[in-house]
C-alpha cells in the first residue's frame, strides 16, 4: 500500500530555469515584525531567501563544504521529526507570536497521523520539506528498495496531508544526518535539495534542560556568527526553551531568514505535470495543470 501511495506522489521537480542565474538569489521582503500590530519588539523575519537554479543541492557545513548564503547574524530556524501534538502546535504559537518563519522537515507517518497540524504549519507560511516516512534508525544501512520507499512514502504522506503536492518544498533532511553517497544519489534523482545543518542545540537529548538548549544554540551561533539551526518540534524541552531562545537571538542582534524554493517548479503527480508560481509566506498562487 505504501508503494502505491508513493507512486502517486513522486517528485521529479525541475526548478524553473532563469537565464543568467549562477547561484542562490536572496529576495528581500518586508520584515515580519511589520505584520505584528502592537508588537514592535518581536524578532520577526528579516527576509526571504529563494533557492534559485544554481543553488548547491547539498547544504550545511556540519557535513558539506557549502551552506546557505547568509550574512553575518542571519539564522535559519529548522524543525525536524514532527508533527506531534501538543508540542508542534505550541511551537507554532510561539513562532506566530514573534512573527518568525521556519522550515519544517516532516516525517511521513507523523503527517499521516496529524494532517491538521501539517496544514496549520503550511497555512502559517512556513516551508515544508520531508524527513523520510518512518525516521528509521540506521537510515544509512537500509537496503536500496527500502531506502527508496522511505523517501517516496514520506513525500507521498506529507503531500497527502497538505492536500496539495505542489505545496511541498523540494527539501529533504536525512534522518540522523546519516548521509551516504547512495542516499544522496537517490535524493538527487528526485531533484531534492539536501539540508544538513550548520549547528544544533542538542534538544533531542534525554533530560536536557531548556536553559541548556538556549545556551548551546546561542554559543554555537555566536561562534559561527550565522547559520542554519536544527531543532525539533516534538519535545517539551524545546517548547519551553523556544521563547527565551528567540528573545536572546533578538537581543544579540540576530535576524531570521526564511528559506523557500524557487517560485516556479514542476512536479509530476500520477502522470500529470503541475506547474505552480507561489509566493511562500504570501499566499498568492498561480497554477496550471498539463494533462
Amino acid at each position: 500500500m505504501q508503494s502505491l501511495r508513493a507512486s502517486a506522489f513522486i517528485i521529479a521537480a525541475v526548478l524553473g530555469v532563469a537565464a543568467g542565474l549562477a547561484g542562490a538569489l536572496a529576495a528581500v521582503v518586508p520584515a515580519r515584525a511589520q505584520e505584528c500590530p502592537g508588537n514592535p519588539d518581536v524578532l520577526g523575519t528579516s527576509r526571504v531567501l529563494v533557492l534559485e537554479p544554481g543553488t548547491p543541492t547539498k547544504i550545511g557545513v556540519m557535513q558539506y563544504p557549502q551552506t546557505l548564503p547568509l550574512a553575518d547574524k542571519e539564522v535559519v530556524l529548522t524543525f525536524d521529526d514532527g508533527p506531534l501534538p501538543p508540542y508542534s502546535n505550541q511551537v507554532l504559537d510561539i513562532l506566530a507570536a514573534q512573527c518568525v518563519q521556519a522550515t519544517y522537515f516532516l516525517v511521513g507517518q507523523m503527517a499521516r497521523n496529524y494532517p491538521a497540524v501539517v496544514r496549520r504549519i503550511y497555512e502559517a507560511g512556513h516551508s515544508i520539506g520531508t524527513h523520510s516516512e518512518d525516521h528509521p534508525s540506521g537510515f544509512q544501512k537500509l537496503p536500496l528498495e527500502k531506502l527508496r520507499q522511505e523517501i517516496d512514502d514520506g513525500i507521498a504522506d506529507v503531500s497527502a496531508a497538505l492536500g496539495d503536492p505542489q505545496a511541498l518544498a523540494p527539501f529533504f533532511r536525512i534522518p540522523g544526518l546519516a548521509r551516504t553517497d547512495a542516499i544522496e544519489d537517490e535524493l538527487a534523482a528526485r531533484s531534492l535539495i539536501v539540508f544538513s545543518s550548520d549547528t544544533v542545540a542538542d534538544d533531542w537529548h534525554r533530560r536536557i534542560r531548556p536553559r541548556d538548549i538556549v545556551q548551546r544554540a546561542m554559543s554555537r551561533l555566536e561562534k559561527r556568527g550565522k547559520g542554519i539551526l536544527l531543532l525539533h518540534d516534538i519535545h517539551a524541552a524545546t517548547v519551553a526553551a523556544l521563547p527565551e531562545l528567540l528573545k536572546q537571538l533578538k537581543d544579540a542582534g540576530f535576524r531570521i531568514v526564511h528559506v523557500v524554493p524557487a517560485a516556479t517548479d514542476q512536479i509530476e503527480i500520477a502522470g500529470k505535470t503541475v506547474r505552480s508560481a507561489r509566493y511562500f509566506g504570501g499566499g498568492a498562487t498561480l497554477t496550471s495543470i498539463d494533462e
